[in-house]
């Protein structure tokens, strides 16, 4: 069994944030600046063991593997930002495959989203375009090659584990998939185990569309509420109604630098829990995924809040998950957790002032029993 938890390698400076958004910013700028909407209501998320960090700093990097693996983190899932040879959020991977530490298990996401102004909440505004038709399946899987063959990279029966966060976006993924796997299978390697990411973006390719295309297993990715059949708490009361239609509007014009109201949709954590337990278990190969928390107040004016205070809650998810692969062949038992450290979106496993470690421990209580966490350094 392995519990994976996705990673944003975002907290350090880049020319391209540089640029868009003034020199030395990184997310912690919003996430510090982040004010609570309601009453009660969970904001800023300041981070306490592990303070404002710089992924630059490989301390900081085997601290916070230290930190997963004390508590029964499988591995870390980096997400991959590759536009035809140019790569984004680069430094922290690349550091941790070339000097070999942490000592961790990794795998990868290609997220395949356009670059656009998302710290900001402007997801229209396109700063870097994927362009499907230039890309080259050889040239990705040179560079994937190295990280493939460490032996920290999670496989599957040899085969790597890779997924894709948009596999609906790219055409021709059936003619990318196959070479992928034919430039792997020509280095040596068995194959490739592709996973395609189901947000609640992915509307376009049905299951079976999605495993005709070549793909291995779908990863359940959350917050999906729409998906587990889970409505927003006050969303059509008139006044919200309005305030969204003028989002909605204002996007639809280009006009997303209008100062507009702010919009606040919440969802009870605890029905979504229970709405995911209950639904029957889907026919084909998942990986299922469950979150802590959810809250992009920091980063969106309309915004989507699924607070939740109560770790046996979450807890109780993902146990409920890791039941739900228990009667796999033992290499594709895999869960994963959304996230390791998504701090704009309220999304961490990682310590922060008020919930503390309590995440942490009640992931440690389901995978490695109750015994306090050892003392590890990877």
């Amino acid at each position: 069994m392995r519990v994976l938890a996705f990673y944003l390698p975002q907290y350090h400076p880049i020319p391209e944030n540089d640029e868009g958004w003034g020199a030395g910013y990184t997310d912690w700028q919003k996430v510090a600046a982040a004010r609570p909407r309601f009453k009660g209501h969970h904001q800023p998320h300041v981070p306490a063991d592990l303070g404002f960090y710089d992924l630059r700093l490989e301390e900081t990097r085997l601290a916070q593997a230290a930190l997963a693996a004390q508590h029964g983190i499988g591995g870390f899932c980096y997400y991959h930002y590759w536009f035809n040879g140019r790569l984004l959020l680069g430094r922290p991977f690349d550091e941790v495959l070339a000097s070999g530490r942490p000592h961790f298990p990794f795998c990868l996401c290609w997220a395949n989203e356009n670059w656009t102004r998302r710290w900001d909440g402007l997801d229209q505004e396109i700063l870097i375009q994927q362009d499907y038709d230039a890309y080259d399946p050889a040239a990705h899987i040179e560079w994937l090659e190295p990280a493939f063959r460490d032996q920290r990279y999670i496989k599957i029966h040899g085969q790597p584990l890779f997924l894709v966060y948009r596999p609906d976006d790219i055409p021709k993924m059936r003619q990318i998939i196959d070479g992928w796997r034919s430039h792997l299978e020509n280095l040596g390697y068995p194959g490739l185990y592709l996973a395609a990411v189901e947000t609640k973006a992915f509307t376009r390719l049905s299951p079976d569309e999605t495993f005709a295309l070549g793909f291995d297993a779908i990863v359940e990715f959350q917050p999906n509420p729409q998906k587990l059949g889970v409505r927003a708490k006050g969303r059509r009361t008139p006044a919200n109604l309005v305030r969204w239609l003028f989002h909605k509007g204002t996007d639809m014009l280009g006009l997303e630098h209008v100062q507009r109201p702010r919009v606040t949709l919440r969802f009870d954590y605890r029905v979504m829990v229970e709405a995911a337990l209950a639904r029957p278990r889907p026919t084909y190969k998942t990986f299922p995924c469950v979150m802590p928390s959810w809250d992009n107040t920091a980063r969106k004016r309309v915004a989507t809040i699924i607070q939740n205070d109560d770790p046996e809650l979450y807890l109780k998810w993902l146990r409920g998950a890791i039941q739900q692969v228990a009667d796999y062949d033992e290499q594709e038992q895999i869960v994963f957790i959304n996230a390791w450290n998504e701090w704009a979106e309220g999304c961490h496993l990682e310590p922060d002032l008020r919930i503390g470690r309590r995440f942490l421990e009640a992931t440690r209580r389901v995978i490695l029993g109750a015994e306090e966490p050892q003392i590890l350094t990877p």
